[in-house]
């Protein structure tokens, strides 16, 4: 079997932290990367969930929530709660 090379730009500092991490596993850079490839072809697709933003704010469930609540306020079923301020000091 052939071997090819594969070059990635990656930031310096997570280079560093990847290869302590690899190494800490007993791994080295190559071998994860390897692992990785070998899973993508294994599942035909990329081996973890990708998401746009971990704020849960934007997940789908709250986004069709709050898209629900406004249609509800356009519809003038909605009702005034007043502002409840914390102090966080």
């Amino acid at each position: 079997m052939a071997l090819a090379t594969i070059t990635a730009r990656v930031d310096e500092q997570d280079k560093t932290h990847f290869d302590a991490f690899c190494a800490s596993v007993g791994l080295n850079t190559s071998t994860a990367i390897n692992l990785f490839v070998k899973a993508v072809l294994r599942e035909n697709r990329i081996p973890f969930e990708i998401t746009q933003n971990s704020d849960p704010f934007y997940s789908r469930q709250n986004l069709v929530h709050l898209e629900k609540s406004m249609q509800e306020l356009r519809e003038g079923r909605g009702q005034a709660h007043p502002l409840i301020e914390v102090d966080d000091e």
